[in-house]
């Protein structure tokens, strides 16, 4: 089954000789249907003594239609270290005022002095 996709590809260019480069995507529309993304942001819980903050944006999925976002970003650093925070939100949850947002939870992966990790939760922006 084919699929018309339509975005924009760039390379960051950053990369150091030999090693492997990427190229970003950005989706437009997926068979003629718009894309979207959702901001998210918050903070840790307080473990070891500190908390950290994150932010990020989800990865696009298709608009109008039942749908979850994957998300994955790096923390603040606190206390000497950072976490990694990655997951899958919850389905939509409607707006009064038309749009939606998503509900999301985890745990990040374990660092610091003292091996630890952090609960997070919350919910995503609107749509952007």
């Amino acid at each position: 089954m084919d699929q018309n996709v339509f975005g924009i590809v760039y390379c960051s260019g950053q990369e150091a000789e030999g090693e492997t480069h990427e190229h970003t995507i950005l989706l437009a529309t997926w068979d003629g249907r718009a894309v979207h993304v959702h901001n998210f942001a918050g903070t840790t819980s307080i473990d070891v003594h500190h908390a950290h903050r994150y932010a990020g944006k989800t990865a696009p999925a298709i608009s109008g239609r039942p749908h979850t976002h994957r998300y994955v970003t790096i923390t603040s650093v606190d206390d000497g270290h950072q976490h990694k925070i990655e997951g899958v939100t919850g389905p939509v949850v409607p707006l009064p005022g038309g749009g939606h947002y998503h509900l999301f939870h985890g745990v990040t992966t374990v660092n610091g002095r003292t091996p630890h990790r952090h609960t997070y939760s919350g919910r995503t922006g609107g749509e952007v």
